[in-house]
């Protein structure tokens, strides 16, 4: 599969919570991924997309918010250095 990556994810981290939700859920957190590194930040408002962009260009934290197919919200954050990109539950932040 071909990805549009706009940039380096860095080791790929789940915490607790947000690998049981996807476990619950009966998803994989990978196609998710792909939309996070391919610059779809799921469900954020303009503002937040904004400041990603700005954050590409000047090396700062990344941040996508998707709902599982059962509801349950969570996050992809990419730190800035682009070492880490973490799955995780708002709650867990």
């Amino acid at each position: 599969m071909l990805i549009n990556r706009k940039f380096y994810p860095g080791l790929i981290l789940t915490t607790p919570g947000a690998l049981e939700a996807f476990r619950s859920a009966g998803e994989e957190p990978w196609p998710y991924l792909i939309r996070h590194l391919s610059r779809d930040w799921g469900e954020l408002d303009e503002e937040d997309r904004a400041e990603n962009e700005k954050a590409l260009v000047y090396g700062l934290r990344l941040l996508s918010a998707y709902h599982l197919k059962d509801g349950t919200k969570f996050w992809v954050i990419t730190e800035a250095d682009r070492t880490v990109t973490t799955f995780l539950l708002p709650s867990e932040y």
